[in-house]
Order: structure tokens, then sequence, then C-alpha cells
């Protein structure tokens, strides 16, 4: 909603574009487009087709934001390994094979992008948990941190101008987060939390730096002052500024 606001044409990638397409009714007078193409990002050969769709039909891409994040109610000492498989396959590997075809896209037209990898508070520290719910989770998101400063290493390396940030909230009150909240747990229900729109101002600000600074990573947290919640919008955020690009 926030770039389609700013004029920028955005392809939202689901296996269930419903949301999607109902949201880009509502949004035909705004100066940019939102698109929603039907992909199920635990599958490589639906990415290389959404990949190939939007190169044909869209033209290149210039900023790659991967969102998709999945977690199960499982543990490590019994839990499923099917669960496990499926969390690095929307969390990792669907991670990277994105990434990879964005970049290929952006060196191939000469565009000094931007990649934006979704992470979580949890890819930097284990909190203590109530419950031992959290399984391979922390694993997957610590596996987003090293990917995202190996790439950014690896960019350099190669003297691209291609930026890549993480970004990491805690608890965001989606709406597959409050759908998936027991109505009897009154502790859930009244955690502290971000809302959508304040990841998307962080998101913002990132893609508004200028060439020459690199955003490496934004933690987003909210807390609680005088039983209402107020957020931190950028709370341990690390900018470097590059010179050499």
């Amino acid at each position: 909603l926030y770039l389609v606001e700013r004029g920028m044409k955005v392809i939202g990638l689901s296996r269930r574009i419903e949301r999607i397409e109902e949201l880009s009714k509502r949004m035909t007078e705004q100066p940019g487009k939102l698109y929603a193409f039907r992909c199920d990002i635990s599958k490589e050969e639906d990415i290389l087709r959404a990949f190939r769709w939007i190169r044909d039909n869209l033209g290149p891409v210039h900023v790659l934001i991967n969102n998709a994040g999945l977690t199960r109610p499982t543990n490590l000492t019994d839990g499923s390994t099917d669960d496990w498989r499926k969390i690095f396959d929307v969390n990792v590997m669907a991670t990277c094979i994105c990434t990879r075809e964005a970049v290929r896209i952006m060196k191939d037209n000469n565009i000094a992008g931007h990649i934006i990898n979704m992470n979580s508070v949890v890819g930097h520290y284990i909190p203590m948990m109530t419950e031992p719910l959290l399984n391979v989770y922390p694993a997957s998101k610590f596996a987003v941190t090293a990917l995202t400063e190996t790439l950014r290493q690896e960019l350099r390396y190669y003297k691209s101008k291609i930026k890549i940030t993480s970004l990491s909230p805690g608890v965001v009150r989606t709406p597959e987060y409050v759908e998936g909240q027991d109505e009897e747990d009154d502790n859930s229900r009244k955690m502290p939390s971000l809302k959508p729109e304040d990841v998307a101002d962080a998101v913002i600000y990132v893609l508004s730096t200028g060439p020459n600074v690199q955003v490496n990573l934004i933690v987003l947290k909210s807390i609680e002052n005088n039983k209402e919640l107020r957020k931190i919008l950028i709370l341990g955020a690390r900018i470097d500024v590059e010179t050499n690009r």
C-alpha cells in the first residue's frame, strides 16, 4: 500500500491471492499499481515462473522484499520433520532463490536495486519461552541474518551498487497473527506488538536513503508505557555510509 501510494509497481506473490486482488481493486486511483501473482514460494519452479512473468510483462526488478515467513507450533525434542523442512524451505531457501533471480535481473539491466530481507528479532537472540514452541524458527532467521551479511560482502566484492538490508521486527499484528491467537489467552492478546504500518514506515525509510548509504540492519520493537503501546521505529539500527561505491 505505502509503495503503491508512492508510484511503484508492486507484485505480491502468494498461494492465496484473493486479499491482494481485493486490495488492488481499492487502489485504482493511486499513482502506482498492485499486481497479484499466484506462487508457492516453497517451490522453485513457481518462483522461476513468477520472475519470468514479471520480467516479460512488467520489466526489470528494482526492489525485492523477501517478506514471507513461516513457523509451526512444534518443538525440537519430538517435533515434526516435515514442519521443520517447510520452515527452512520458506524462510531460507525461498529467500535465497528469490534473491538470486532478482540480482540476476538487476545485474543484466545495470540497476542499482535494493533487497530487503524481512528478518525477526529472533534472528539475533533467543527469547525466554513460556512454552517450547520456537523449534527451528530462530535458526532459520539466524540464517537470514547470515545470508544478508554474506550477500552484502559478496556484492561489495563485485563492486555492485545493489544494496541489501535486514529488517528485523518483533511481533507484528498481521491478519494472520490475529487470526491465529487464542481468544482465551489474555496474555497473548495483550502482548506488545507492532502494526504492519510500522514495518512499512521502516521499508520506506530504507528505500529513501541515498546511493552512498548502506543500511545493514534495522530492529523494530514496541514498548508498553502508561498502559499504551508505543512504537520505537528504529531501535539498534546500524547505518554504514559507504564511500567506495
